[in-house]
């Protein structure tokens, strides 16, 4: 089995401004993009663009608040809930004309003075509603756990955490976003991190370990995470979310040759 692979465009090209990205992707042979959080450019504006590269969008951010300045963000957070609900209506604008194939929202910091319990309660009803809003629109919702080695206090954190909150959320429209990067950060093997979210895994990002760098810069046993996802018949999308050392040269993007090589990434038009 091979998967399609993604460009994260907030991270992969950044010597380019957004809409040039897509079609950087294209050039360097990537199926499809994917942007964290890609509101300051107009939706039409980033439609044109990947109209003229062929290439669909795969998956955006719900916004999330003062989440990227250090805060707790708002999917969490109940005194938050009006700000979400203006989060979720502009997602949902912006999602009409960009068209992502899913939306991710970050569950965000545990707020100071809020209770594990309350925090998680207040997730499980954003995600449920969000789930129903996006599902007329024919596009999926995830949910991701990140490393809280790298974002400390992050609510939640691992693979078997992020499978008992798609659990208690039980919703056709919501599945897990699985980071092979934060969850080998979080000390976990990797294929154990796919068992415990099999069959409700909705998209994978990969970066290697420990830097957060290209395949191939660190220790990540890729083959072995790959094999799982195989074994559990995940069919979605692969999406490189790391660091470049360098600038869209061709030795940063060796593995993407590699990868379709040993079969795990689909032909393309590198």
């Amino acid at each position: 089995m091979s998967w399609p692979l993604a460009a994260n465009l907030s991270l992969l090209f950044p010597e380019l401004p957004l809409t040039e990205r897509v079609a950087a992707a294209r050039q360097a042979g990537f199926d499809g993009v994917e942007i964290q959080f890609p509101y300051d450019t107009p939706a039409k504006q980033l439609a044109s663009a990947l109209a003229a590269a062929e290439l669909p969008l795969v998956l955006i951010n719900l916004p999330a608040g003062d989440f990227v300045q250090g805060g707790p963000g708002l999917a969490a957070v109940p005194a938050r809930q009006a700000e979400f609900d203006a989060a979720l209506a502009q997602a949902l604008s912006y999602a009409a004309e960009a068209h992502p194939q899913r939306i991710n929202v970050l569950p965000g910091r545990q707020a100071e003075g809020v209770e594990r319990a309350s925090a998680l309660d207040c997730l499980v009803a954003n995600l449920r509603r969000t789930a129903d809003a996006f599902a007329e629109l024919g596009i999926g919702v995830c949910c991701e756990a990140i490393n809280r080695l790298d974002i400390e206090g992050f609510l939640i954190s691992g693979s078997t955490e992020l499978a008992e909150l798609i659990a208690e959320v039980d919703h056709p429209n919501c599945s897990a976003q699985l980071d092979f990067y934060h969850m080998a950060r979080m000390g976990e093997a990797l294929p154990a991190s796919v068992a415990a979210l099999a069959g409700r895994i909705g998209h994978v990002q990969f970066a290697d370990v420990p830097g957060r760098g290209a395949p191939g810069s660190g220790e990540m046993d890729f083959e072995a995470a790959l094999n799982a996802l195989r074994q559990a018949g995940y069919e979605g999308w692969l999406a490189a979310e790391y660091r470049p050392a360098v600038a869209a040269e061709a030795a940063e993007l060796q593995w993407l040759v590699q990868w379709r090589q040993q079969g795990w990434a689909k032909a393309g038009e590198a």
